[in-house]
């Protein structure tokens, strides 16, 4: 499968039709959910549509949804990566975890994969972040991959910071 991104212990591939009961049960957690899409609920209508979206930019952008498994074959889905459109201003990472996989540098190592794969072979001028201010565990996964604060924006949970990171 095209655009399959590896690390030490994780496989990354882009999310597909035959993942959306997989992908609605991870992102109906409240846990998962709670800064990703701000407490709400996707509908399954929602949920194949970002499917839907993330292969058409795979196709046509080389970026979309990834979901994130172990690279030794263990079960379960340990969570999602991927690349989508900040407002304007250029493509943000973002990313999403099982409860059980918090702690355990999965956050760090697929975010990275994501930005290096980004800023190398994508050739974006830079990646972007957008964090909740309360989110305290991804503004620690942002600095640990070098990206830098440049913006304060209002959100629907609060201030949000902006980060890039450029080649």
């Amino acid at each position: 499968m095209q655009h399959v991104l590896m690390t030490e212990r994780l496989t990354l591939r882009p999310v597909t039709v035959a993942d959306h009961a997989e992908l609605s049960a991870h992102w109906t957690g409240a846990d998962v959910r709670r800064f990703l899409f701000d407490g709400a609920v996707l509908s399954p209508a929602e949920i194949a549509e970002v499917i839907e979206d993330s292969g058409r930019d795979f196709a046509s952008g080389g970026h979309g949804l990834w979901l994130i498994r172990d690279r030794n074959g263990e079960p379960g889905l340990i969570g999602t990566a991927g690349l989508r459109p900040l407002e304007e201003l250029g493509l943000e990472v973002f990313y999403s975890l099982e409860p059980s996989a918090w702690g355990k540098g999965y956050a760090t190592e697929a975010a990275g994969a994501v930005v290096a794969y980004a800023l190398g072979p994508l050739g974006l001028p830079e990646v972007l972040a957008e964090v909740d201010e309360g989110n305290a565990a991804s503004v620690a996964v942002i600095e640990r991959l070098g990206m830098t604060p440049f913006e304060v924006v209002p959100g629907l949970l609060g201030p949000m910071t902006r980060y890039r990171k450029t080649p």
